[in-house]
């Protein structure tokens, strides 16, 4: 079984950085597709940024503020998080899809392990 455990959350004035981490328990995490979504109270989950096995969708919302990256020697996946605005403001998730993947997974169902999740709070 897959564990993710994300840190790294805290509260940030508007035009902040945060640096978000999931690591990974499972050997083959290397070959996962991974994202980022976040949920704010009230809203549906949404997704941040999915990775593929050679490609990275993010949001509309997220582009240019936001980057990932994974160290599969590590078994981590980080969310660099720069200029964050208020409605930056939610849980966030990391999540694994260990069903074989090849192009970024927007879609939430999609993914069958996920991480208990991160909160990250930006102030105006």
């Amino acid at each position: 079984e897959v564990q993710l455990v994300e840190s790294g959350g805290g509260s940030v004035q508007a035009g902040g950085s945060l640096r978000l981490s999931c690591l990974g328990s499972a050997y083959t995490f290397s070959t996962y597709c991974m994202a980022w979504f976040r949920q704010s109270p009230g809203k549906e989950r949404e997704v941040v940024v999915g990775l593929g096995r050679s490609s990275t969708t993010y949001a509309d919302s997220v582009k240019g503020r936001f980057a990932v990256s994974r160290d599969n020697a590590k078994n981590t996946l980080y969310l660099e998080m720069n200029n964050l605005k208020p409605e930056d403001t939610a849980m966030y998730y990391c999540a694994a899809n260990t069903r074989g993947c090849v192009n970024p997974e927007l879609a939430s169902d999609k993914y069958n392990y996920w991480g208990q999740g991160t909160q990250v709070t930006v102030s105006s």
